[in-house]
């Protein structure tokens, strides 16, 4: 698959036995990327996948007049060597993992490495914050490209994640947690597919799923439409209207995923707060890539900067994705 499908307009096809590559994570070596790390190690383990570490490095551009000036070893050599030493203390913070893992190192852009290398992973995971490799540049140019260009979702993985304290595999154990997995959903097929993944990590997790669907407060419209202000009757009309909708939706997840627990809520409210609000009781907070206006009018815009930004918790971002072999054979939720 190359880097340019998304300039179709087809959603990515993804089936998690096509992609050979599991969950994979960017490393640099960073305290941000170690928390990434063990984030996915923990989701490898629940997705019963592999784990793929990769960490990127820059060729040299520099012009030699001559073959004298050329330094010895080559630039691009010395950049690989730095690499594979980065790698290794992966290997170091990953002594007593129980699962397979892959390592390997990417010439070029640390977005790009991660984007194209997208295409065969089930999830993508990166930290908040890096040493300029992958993440140093992150909520700038990385944490733009990676989520909004990625061919599946993406985790950012905040400050605040715990890591294990362990000894061995204990340290990688997935944690039991009974915070719900909360997902921003607007009804667009695309928040239609966040939600279903939202729905199947709550799922695996065994956390309750909430689901947030807001409409932006009239005093947020703008002056220009100070007259067309609705009655607060009309209002609430809509929020009922959109809490039947979320009901029915409520619905049709559970019967893809029976047994779980989903609760739901539609409020008079800016999107990014309502997300940024729930995600300090959040185990995770599920978004797409674009939106229709009542979560977010352009995802990786203003609503997106801002859940990425400051959340509390992990947050997933989840792109276009043919979702008609999903794991246990669930269509879309339409």
């Amino acid at each position: 698959m190359d880097d340019d499908d998304r300039t179709s307009g087809a959603p990515f096809p993804y089936d998690p036995a096509d992609r050979p590559l599991g969950v994979l994570v960017g490393f640099d070596g960073s305290d941000q990327s170690i928390q990434a790390l063990h984030y996915a190690a923990r989701a490898a383990q629940r997705l019963d996948c592999h784990l793929t570490v990769l960490t990127a490095y820059t060729e040299s551009s520099m012009i030699y007049a001559n073959l004298a000036s050329l330094p010895s070893p080559p630039d691009d050599a010395v950049r690989e060597t730095a690499a594979q030493g980065v790698l290794e203390g992966a290997r170091e913070e990953l002594r007593g993992y129980p699962g397979e893992v892959d390592f390997c190192t990417a010439e070029g852009d640390a977005a790009g490495a991660l984007v194209h290398q997208s295409s065969r992973a089930q999830l993508a995971v990166v930290g908040a914050r890096g040493r300029g490799g992958f993440v140093g540049r992150l909520l700038g140019s990385v944490s733009s490209a990676l989520p909004a260009h990625a061919h599946c979702p993406t985790v950012v993985v905040p400050r605040q994640y715990e890591i294990g304290t362990g000894e061995g595999a204990a340290r990688f154990a997935p944690i039991a947690d009974d915070s719900p997995v909360v997902a921003g959903v607007d009804r667009s097929e695309r928040s239609d597919v966040a939600a279903l993944l939202a729905a199947q990590a709550a799922h695996q997790r065994g956390a309750p799923l909430h689901l947030v669907m807001t409409m932006p407060p009239p005093e947020s419209w703008g002056v220009w439409y100070a007259a067309m202000v609705p009655e607060q009757s009309v209002i609430d009309q809509q929020l009922e209207q959109l809490t039947d909708e979320l009901e029915t939706f409520a619905d049709r997840l559970r019967g893809h995923f029976p047994g779980s627990v989903i609760t739901y809520e539609a409020e008079l409210a800016d999107p990014a707060t309502e997300l940024l609000d729930h995600s300090t009781g959040a185990q995770l907070v599920v978004v797409g890539t674009r939106g229709h206006g009542r979560i977010a009018s352009a995802l990786l815009g203003s609503v997106s900067r801002s859940v990425l930004q400051r959340a509390e918790c992990p947050v997933m971002v989840v792109p276009d994705l043919d979702l008609d072999r999903l794991g246990n054979g669930s269509p879309r939720p339409r």
